[in-house]
């Protein structure tokens, strides 16, 4: 447990600031819409920019002078000073234990790469320009190669958030059928979408959860989303994105390759995630003791 004075808690929230703006630039909410890297991280996930904006140091670290974060959700008196409150971790606890195992046995899991980005193909599976989810954005091949291309590679999509968006045509090409209920036996660390939905535990564990951390985890997704827009079947060209041509013996390679780059990119942020809520749970058993 570390006790921040007024110094040293300036120095922390200055340099989050600076952090987080130069993480999010100068989008417009315009802009973010249009653009379907962006668009996903604010819209699939609920995080708004000035959440991501506001620096909580976690639940691990008090404030001597912070009449400031009282008022905010899950914040009060603590030993030394203010922070997030002890009986407000031991309500999050069910969610803080869930957490910490399903990231653990994710990360024990084998990881595929294998699956080749089809997961976003299968999303327009036999729909024409008018159906498709990012309809102002052309598909690359047009629909009838889109689809034979699914029908030739095949679709071995072992996450639910991609699977639930399956053409209805697409469902029963998938070698698995994903649930919420069997996630977190399916889940691995391979996984594009899995990787990317870090970021949903670290903010949804906010603010116990330091934003540091968090701001690792959106970072992470943004690049996540980018490899998965870029091996999608749309053309993006217009974002200087260039494709990974999946469609291609090299282009699968190359997914498959940066799949595995960024699984291992992201396993430091999944362990550390894991790490501080074992910590956290730690002081909520200490807090029942001291009962």
């Amino acid at each position: 447990m570390a006790i921040l004075d007024r110094e040293q808690a300036l120095d922390r929230r200055i340099a989050y600031a600076g952090r987080v703006s130069s993480v999010l630039g100068e989008f417009t909410q315009e802009e973010r819409i249009a653009d379907p890297v962006e668009a996903f991280l604010w819209t699939y996930y609920s995080y708004r920019p000035r959440e991501l904006r506001r620096y909580h140091p976690g639940a691990l670290e008090i404030l001597v002078d912070g009449e400031e974060v009282a008022s905010w959700r899950g914040y009060g008196l603590r030993s030394g000073g203010f922070g997030v409150r002890l009986d407000f971790i031991k309500q999050r606890r069910p969610t803080l234990e869930f957490i910490t195992r399903f990231l653990r046995t994710t990360a024990k899991r084998p990881a595929q790469h294998n699956c080749f980005g089809m997961h976003e193909w299968a999303m327009v599976y036999g729909q024409n320009q008018e159906e498709i989810r990012h309809a102002a954005w052309p598909l690359r091949l047009g629909s009838d190669a889109t689809t034979n291309l699914v029908d030739e590679v095949g679709v071995r999509c072992t996450h639910f958030d991609a699977f639930r968006f399956f053409t209805p045509k697409a469902i029963p090409l998938n070698a698995f059928t994903p649930t919420r209920e069997s996630q977190r036996e399916l889940d691995q660390p391979g996984c594009i979408h899995a990787n990317m939905d870090l970021y949903k535990w670290a903010y949804k564990l906010s603010p116990i959860l330091p934003s540091d951390l968090v701001l690792d985890a959106f970072q992470n997704a943004r690049r996540l989303r980018g490899i998965d827009m870029r091996a999608s079947p749309y053309d993006l060209s217009k974002l200087q994105l260039a494709p990974i041509r999946v469609e291609t013996p090299e282009g699968r390679i190359e997914y498959a390759n940066e799949q595995r780059r960024l699984a291992k990119e992201s396993m430091p942020i999944r362990n550390a995630i894991a790490d501080y809520c074992e910590e956290v749970i730690a002081l909520s058993e200490t807090f029942d003791e001291a009962k």
